[in-house]
């Protein structure tokens, strides 16, 4: 539960901000984004859990990397078989959970050192606490710039959009204003 708030992956870790910045547009491409990603920490941390007393710790990266994209190739083969114009809309960024810092992370920090079951449980608390952050990035976004949720009209016709929200700066002010407001609910503030 611990990522879900008090250690957010991207509102207290500030992991992952690229992608929230990216494909947030639209709720359906962060939904997509959330589950993939979600898919590919989880997947990766039970991965590398089972093998980590056999993996050398020489080549330990190389086998995290080779289990990571393994996994984003069969989300990217997916997403495109079943999902072809959501998948050209996310286009490189799913192919890109194999940088994000998230799914390393949490390969490094903790899916090595833990048991299967801990490491799986810690793959969706994680995946969870980054889409709950691109869901609600994604909703002021759509919202504002759209006046739609989920592509559905919420606000009147006559609702001057406001393009700042669909363009990457406006993303930026949604998720700073996000991680102000979690932090001051939560009473975490960094020193200077």
């Amino acid at each position: 539960m611990d990522p879900l708030s008090d250690n957010n992956p991207i509102t207290i870790q500030i992991l992952g901000i690229c992608s929230a910045l990216a494909v947030t547009v639209k709720m359906e491409t962060a939904m997509v984004m959330s589950v993939a990603l979600t898919c590919v920490v989880t997947g990766s941390n039970l991965v590398l859990s089972l093998m980590r007393n056999v993996i050398p710790s020489k080549i330990r990266m190389i086998v995290e990397m080779a289990v990571i994209a393994t996994l984003v190739a069969v989300i990217d083969q997916i997403l495109r078989a079943f999902m072809f114009d959501v998948s050209r809309q996310l286009s490189v960024f799913v192919g890109l959970i194999i940088t994000n810092c998230i799914v390393m992370g949490r390969a490094e920090a903790f899916a090595l050192q833990n048991p299967p079951k801990l490491s799986f449980l810690d793959g969706i608390g994680n995946g969870l606490g980054y889409s709950i952050i691109l869901i609600l990035v994604a909703t002021f976004r759509e919202i504002l710039g759209s006046g739609t949720w989920y592509g559905m009209r919420v606000l009147p016709e006559a609702f001057a959009s406001n393009g700042l929200a669909l363009l990457p700066p406006g993303a930026f002010i949604i998720v700073g204003l996000i991680i102000w407001v979690q932090r001051s609910i939560i009473k975490k503030f960094e020193d200077a």
